[in-house]
């Protein structure tokens, strides 16, 4: 167990160790145990997190408001529409001010080429953690919870298990590629094959890419792209599936929408589930276009863990804030 997380960011998915996300998980798993029991565990009182917000959010808000009180903590939420971002407050008066208000910040920044940046230099200035909550590149916390998720399904060793990350039709609007990322930088690590499917506009960002293959090879995990999403479901043991933008191939939307228009057939329905192992999961960070990224059959279905997923976004942020925000 790693135990000098104290004071340290989580901005990208690499910023932990593969030793330091097992601590992470050993400690979520702990949460969880007290919180089944209604035993307190209130490692963080009198302390406060800044959850300053340029994107909206459900599981994020909620997730990081709860889980800071039952540590005996204050999340405050602060939409950056109400602050004088807007008309002066640079990313270092955020980082100096906010951190010697808060002992933590937290912030949510999607944004194509302004998300992450503004959180790194909000980093510099700070004297407390900050925290991801998502930015365009990296989404660590989702990813955090989705391997707790896996270990609690198919146990701790995940070596050879097959793992699908797919694209999928969503007409709502360009999604973030912030998970697809954080999960091939992330779920090689803990040996697992990971299969990344898309298709061709649809590509992540290359140095991500880079980054994805390294980690494979370290770790002796498997991955491989296809442009095929019936391919990349056979014999999978968990099936992630969701849709994300063409921001690579191209920034302009409306460009954007119409590539995206030519793959509705790219959605998740129980013939593509058939495809993969009997007892394969399916996993979505949500919220999900009901019967246009997946059908209602898969997402209430048996193979379903997403409720689970959700829920425990709640106690790996929790894990996360009580090692590095003490």
């Amino acid at each position: 167990m790693q135990t000098d997380l104290r004071g340290r960011d989580l901005i990208g998915d690499l910023d932990f160790s593969k030793e330091e996300v097992e601590t992470v998980m050993d400690v979520a798993f702990d949460l969880k145990r007290k919180r089944a029991l209604g035993e307190s565990h209130a490692y963080l009182r009198d302390k406060v997190l800044a959850m300053l917000f340029f994107f909206s959010s459900t599981r994020t808000r909620g997730s990081f408001e709860a889980g800071m009180a039952q540590l005996g903590g204050h999340a405050a939420f602060i939409e950056s529409k109400t602050t004088q971002i807007s008309h002066g407050d640079t990313e270092k008066e955020i980082g100096e001010i906010f951190g010697r208000y808060f002992d933590g910040i937290a912030i949510r920044h999607v944004d194509w080429g302004v998300g992450n940046r503004y959180q790194n230099l909000v980093a510099e200035a700070s004297r407390e953690p900050v925290l991801n909550m998502q930015c365009e590149i990296y989404h660590p916390f989702q990813i955090l919870a989705d391997l707790m998720t896996i270990i609690e399904k198919k146990g701790r060793d995940l070596r050879r298990k097959k793992m699908v990350v797919s694209w999928a039709y969503a007409a709502s609007y360009q999604k973030p590629m912030s998970v697809p990322q954080s999960l091939v930088l992330q779920m090689p690590r803990f040996g697992m094959d990971v299969v990344l499917a898309h298709p061709p506009e649809f590509e992540l960002m290359p140095e991500v890419m880079d980054q994805a293959r390294e980690q494979a090879k370290k770790y002796g995990g498997g991955f491989e792209v296809v442009d095929d999403m019936e391919a990349a479901f056979k014999d999978a043991d968990i099936v992630y599936a969701k849709s994300w933008g063409a921001m690579v191939h191209t920034q302009d939307a409306d460009e954007g929408s119409q590539i995206i228009k030519k793959y509705e057939h790219w959605i998740t329905d129980q013939r593509k589930m058939s495809l993969a192992k009997p007892d394969a999961i399916y996993m979505h960070p949500l919220p999900a276009d009901r019967n246009v990224e997946v059908t209602d059959e898969v997402m209430d279905g048996p193979n379903s863990v997403v409720f689970d997923e959700a829920e425990n976004r709640m106690h790996a942020q929790k894990a996360v804030m009580a090692l590095t925000m003490r």
